[in-house]
């Protein structure tokens, strides 16, 4: 196995402030940036504060920034580095520093507990679903995020105004609105939900200016912008500006007499 010694960067401080240490350390064949972080705590920094659980890539605690492009750390393979490089690592940038490379990212929580859940439609039981292959492929595809908020860090409505976290759901949790409009058996609107409305009223939709930035940090590679934002977008703005639809939205249907 060969070794040779990087030049590493890694930012440390706390909510008051910080900056970036210099280090250097060995790096050995098919590591990864997490390693190199854990042989910098044991070998020179035991106190450096860094968030990370499975080092599998199914987790999504090892968020951060590596060399400003939010990264897992566990999946940033050091071989994408050339060995004369210096590699900086540096806490996400849209959320709160608690200490070193772990920041709050407790925003992401309140938004999801805004989302409305799934209402199970009321003319079916437990095992009497039943759905085309095609509708649960699409939900799997969102189904596959780890929660690691990359997208939610790169995402420039937040990450370059803060101002906007109050309004703005975030990609993450648009994504899962637009999970549960295209559900063919969610029963909402039966409920007086509107899931497009509350997008565009509640969630912020309209910040979103289809950048695909969200998309592009994904490391399960879930195209978050083309196969949930735009077509959210598109329904959002059928509903609320073609007659037709709008019409169709407003006229109930008589009962069946039987």
């Amino acid at each position: 196995m060969s070794s040779y010694e990087a030049a590493f960067k890694v930012w440390r401080g706390d909510i008051k402030g910080g900056g970036l240490e210099d280090f250097k350390i060995e790096v050995n064949d098919g590591e990864v940036v997490l390693d190199i972080i854990h042989r910098i705590q044991a070998t020179q920094a035991p106190d450096l504060a860094v968030r990370w659980n499975c080092k599998a890539g199914k987790c999504g605690s090892c968020s951060a920034e590596i060399n400003g492009r939010p990264r897992l750390m566990c999946m940033t393979r050091m071989s994408v580095f050339t060995r004369d490089e210096t590699i900086t690592v540096t806490p996400l940038r849209a959320f709160p520093v608690i200490r070193d490379l772990v920041t709050d990212v407790g925003f992401n929580y309140q938004k999801a507990r805004e989302v409305p859940s799934f209402v199970p439609p009321a003319d079916l039981g437990p095992g009497e679903y039943r759905m085309f292959q095609e509708d649960v492929d699409r939900s799997q595809e969102f189904r596959k995020c780890i929660e690691c908020f990359l997208c939610q860090d790169t995402c420039h409505v937040v990450r370059d105004h803060e101002e906007n976290k109050t309004a703005f759901a975030g990609p993450r949790f648009l994504m899962r609105v637009a999970e549960l409009d295209m559900h063919p058996l969610d029963a909402a609107e039966s409920t007086g939900l509107d899931r497009k409305a509350t997008a565009q009223e509640e969630h912020g939709l309209g910040y979103c200016n289809i950048t695909k930035c969200c998309s592009e940090v994904c490391p399960e590679g879930i195209h978050i912008t083309d196969n949930a934002l735009i077509p959210l977008k598109e329904r959002a703005v059928d509903r609320k500006y073609d007659p037709l639809v709008w019409l169709g939205s407003k006229i109930r249907r008589r009962p069946t007499e039987g």
